[in-house]
């Protein structure tokens, strides 16, 4: 039995609040037309989605506390607040991805905008899916919180190890699948996805990108969604706090895209809490670890690599 403190009005209420701002941030940022983001409008969206997850958890925690009192509710709140921010900080690696992406097919920024805007549907989609399965799994096989936990241990590791590591993509076996299977034009057809050539239909690199981005994010949420698990079982605070931090992410990487390379240390950082998220779910049954503490040293680690990486000086000044 899956134990929630979500009702179906807070289900469906969350479900039409998503909708509508996904509406409004097509709408808004950027509209249907070529459109380069600037960084002011990027910051102006990104302190939006924080303001409104913020807002969301202070209203969570107002309801549960006249409904189920207030220590349940600090407790919800506390775990929807350390969610929110681990999925946001492992969601940062999505960018260095992204950057990536986009520089390998030489996308201009003004064409940005709506791969990242379907990239961000198919993310809420695929985690909303993965999130109900996780949390029937975890219901009806407990013990699969320990498969979980050694699997984020090792891929922190595995981080650690390749921090420094850059993926080649001429090797990337989705690319290399699509690239021997379709039509594909040579350039760029402005925003769009396909194009009719003689009565016969291409992709264009556009749509390569898309496709690689919707991979991207399915491989990471495998790392990100066990990581709140470790937080808290509960499928309704799991799914919104993961929800949130993706629905800011299209913000934040045009806010993030031209200095990117200054958190050169941040890989570090994410890479140790995802080992600590690892280990704590493998010794759950020894040692409990509040959900307090977990926030306070998740937020450490950010805050150290972080500073690390801004007293650092950038890997094209320490070789001149």
């Amino acid at each position: 039995m899956i134990e929630t403190i979500g009702t179906w009005w807070m289900w469906a209420g969350f479900f039409v609040f998503v909708v509508l701002m996904i509406a409004a941030d097509l709408l808004l940022l950027g509209g249907g037309r070529t459109h380069r983001v600037s960084v002011r409008e990027a910051l102006g969206w990104s302190l939006v989605w924080i303001a409104l997850a913020l807002a969301f958890n202070a209203l969570l925690w107002w309801y549960l506390d006249g409904t189920v009192g207030r220590d349940i509710a600090n407790d919800k709140a506390t775990e929807f607040f350390t969610g929110y921010l681990i999925e946001k900080s492992l969601a940062v690696d999505n960018i260095f991805v992204w950057l990536m992406l986009f520089g390998y097919f030489a996308v201009p920024p003004e064409f940005q905008r709506r791969v990242l805007l379907y990239g961000v549907l198919g993310a809420v989609v695929m985690r909303t899916v993965m999130i109900l399965v996780g949390a029937w799994l975890i219901a009806q096989f407990h013990w699969i919180l320990y498969l979980f936990g050694a699997f984020l241990l090792a891929t922190g590791a595995k981080m650690l190890w390749f921090a420094d590591h850059q993926p080649d993509l001429e090797k990337n076996p989705v690319l290399k699948w699509m690239r021997g299977h379709m039509k594909i034009t040579e350039q760029l057809e402005g925003e769009r996805f396909f194009v009719l050539r003689e009565g016969v239909r291409y992709a264009t690199p556009l749509f390569l990108v898309l496709v690689l981005v919707e991979v991207t994010d399915l491989i990471f949420a495998v790392d990100s969604i066990p990581a709140i698990f470790a937080i808290t079982e509960d499928p309704f605070i799991v799914l919104t706090s993961n929800v949130f931090a993706i629905l800011g992410l299209r913000a934040m990487y045009f806010l993030l895209a031209d200095f990117a390379s200054r958190f050169s240390l941040l890989k570090v950082g994410l890479a140790l809490v995802l080992m600590f998220i690892g280990a704590k779910m493998l010794v759950v049954e020894f040692v409990k670890i509040p959900v307090a503490w977990s926030l306070g040293v998740v937020a450490a680690i950010l805050a150290v690599s972080v500073i690390a990486s801004l007293l650092r000086k950038p890997v094209e000044e320490s070789v001149k």
